[in-house]
């Protein structure tokens, strides 16, 4: 018996940032720096590697916690279910509230409870937080409500997972184009011993000895740029490396505790960092299996809406279940597998029978 998703909900901002909009910004390649490629060719580099060809960046008056109260409204509408027999609220973002062209960070009050007071919750007993974990909050968000749960602590849990991190990127690194916005929330409540579908396993691990600062904060590659504001900042090539080794092997972890066999995993939903990383990725783990990967195994959308962090696997399922995408379709009995990388360096995976 696991705890099941009955609700999934998302919302992607409006506004769409094509690769075409970079075309004006001055990129550097370390501090005062410019490259001496043009950015046509910049951006031809960007879109081979990553396959971002556009992004959703939230409306000026949008803020995170606002894009995190719609994906959270969706998934209580579809799961009908009374938002007072919430038990927990979490939401899994990084930065808080970023106001827009303000690089200032709002965490007080948590973003949870400014969710619980948007949803008009009066029940004292749903308790709301927040979680820092880097990219892959959300899926360690529904692994600690899947523990409460099992723990007979809840029996609904929302668990959402948004970000906006067009605000806290700097124009004039190239790795500012790989960055979005958007939100994503599920409902995950107690199953039953006649029903087979939920979560059967999970891996999560936390590498800091040498890779804790491969994601940071720092200032902008513009010495004469807002010098007293930081900008997130990445090690993109350590990052690579890193994931194509570690990923994989959490996903090997937690599908083995499982029982389940790898031929049965129907589909893969991975953090949507970077094509070309979770396409390795995936060959890597089913290389772990000495299996063959199958066709049509991971779903993907960080072509059009770029990597919006915690949001990427919620919205990415969302996506699915609403019928986006034909060839991906979920059938109930089917495995699937949720996992993801992210600063810390944090991973996680969730293996899922829906």
């Amino acid at each position: 018996m696991g705890s099941k998703i009955i609700g999934v909900g998302s919302c992607l901002p409006s506004l769409r940032m094509t690769n075409n909009d970079f075309i004006a910004h001055r990129f550097y390649k370390d501090i005062d720096q410019p490259f001496e490629d043009s950015n046509e060719v910049i951006i031809e580099k960007f879109k081979e590697i990553t396959g971002i060809e556009e992004r959703r960046y939230a409306q000026k008056d949008q803020t995170n916690s606002d894009l995190g109260i719609e994906a959270a409204k969706k998934a209580i509408e579809a799961a009908q279910i009374d938002p007072e027999t919430l038990d927990y609220i979490i939401f899994a973002h990084n930065f808080g509230d970023v106001g827009f062209a303000s690089n200032h960070l709002d965490m007080l009050p948590a973003l949870a409870s400014r969710v619980k007071h948007a949803l008009g919750i009066s029940n004292p007993n749903c308790v709301a937080y927040d979680m820092l974990f880097g990219c892959p909050g959300w899926v360690e968000a529904l692994i600690q409500a899947n523990l409460f749960i099992k723990a007979g602590a809840a029996t609904n849990c929302l668990v959402i997972g948004s970000e906006t991190l067009s605000r806290v990127v700097d124009p004039h690194d190239r790795d500012s184009m790989i960055f979005a916005d958007g939100a994503g929330a599920c409902i995950l409540t107690i199953g039953n011993k006649e029903d087979a579908s939920g979560i059967l396993s999970h891996a999560t691990q936390t590498f800091t000895k040498d890779e804790a600062y491969f994601l940071n904060n720092g200032p902008s590659l513009n010495s004469k740029h807002h010098i007293h504001e930081k900008y997130i900042k990445m090690q993109g090539r350590k990052i690579y490396e890193f994931a194509l080794t570690k990923v994989p092997a959490a996903m090997k972890i937690a599908l083995d505790k499982s029982g389940v066999d790898i031929k049965e995993v129907k589909k893969i939903f991975i953090h949507q960092a970077n094509e070309k990383m979770d396409e390795a990725i995936i060959d890597r783990f089913y290389r772990l299996f000495r299996a063959e990967r199958p066709a049509n195994i991971m779903p993907m959308n960080i072509q059009l809406n770029g990597n919006s962090s915690v949001a990427t696997v919620p919205t990415l399922l969302d996506a699915v279940l609403q019928g986006e995408y034909p060839e991906h379709q979920l059938r109930q009995g089917d495995v699937i597998i949720l996992a993801s990388v992210g600063a810390g360096m944090n991973i996680n995976a969730v293996v899922y029978r829906w």
